[in-house]
């Protein structure tokens, strides 16, 4: 028979990754519920309904709304800066960093559409709950693409302009295609965006970018 140290851990691990796996099971129908009917109207008991599971056991989780939806936003913004970290590099051509930036956040806006507008509906809101780590983790990360940015003005490598601005009118364009995606599916007539709809976006967006910084 194994030690009884082997047998305790082997358990130990089992326990915690059974804990992960239902965390993130939560988490899942959580950022739904939270995209919408944004926070106020959210509840533990609609969550853990969704989730299969009773509210006393959903808290034994997650104790609070609040500690939950932290952990939502903690994802959401994890997943998002990770996929938004590829432009703060000067050394890189402007026309191959923007293509991939646009890219990535309209795949982005595509595959996370709830967790997109729990983001934007927290933002829209005033950014009360989680104020304080957009400005810790997405602030620092506006400024060193704005660095980039200048650098590459600076170098004659793209057209003058307000970098700041430019970054607004990505963002706005490419997550539209997540928050106003029932809209949009309405005006094309669909029940709802198809991948060919977020290719064209792409498309375009990049074309009037690239234009704008006379890089076509």
């Amino acid at each position: 028979m194994p030690p009884a140290k082997a047998v305790s851990a082997a358990t130990v691990k089992r326990r915690v990754l059974n804990r992960d796996k239902l965390e993130a099971e939560i988490c899942a129908m959580a950022v739904r519920v939270f995209a919408e009917a944004g926070y106020e109207g959210a509840s533990l008991a609609l969550i853990a309904a969704r989730a299969g599971l009773s509210k006393q056991n959903l808290m034994y989780y997650f104790p609070s709304k609040q500690a939950l939806y932290q952990r939502v936003l903690d994802a959401v913004l994890d997943d998002w800066l990770a996929r938004m970290a590829s432009l703060a590099d000067d050394g890189q051509d402007p026309r191959d960093m923007l293509r991939a930036y646009i890219r990535a956040k309209l795949r982005f806006s595509r595959e996370q559409p709830w967790a997109s507008r729990v983001y934007a509906m927290e933002v829209i809101g005033g950014a009360q709950v989680y104020g304080a780590q957009i400005r810790q983790r997405v602030v620092p990360l506006l400024r060193q693409d704005i660095a980039v940015f200048e650098k590459w003005i600076a170098a004659g490598r793209i057209a003058p302009l307000n970098a700041t601005h430019l970054l607004f009118a990505i963002w706005a364009m490419t997550q539209s295609y997540a928050d106003f995606a029932p809209q949009m599916a309405l005006v094309l007539d669909q029940k709802q965006l198809r991948r060919q709809d977020f290719d064209d976006g792409e498309a375009m967006i990049t074309r009037m970018v690239l234009a704008a910084l006379r890089l076509e």
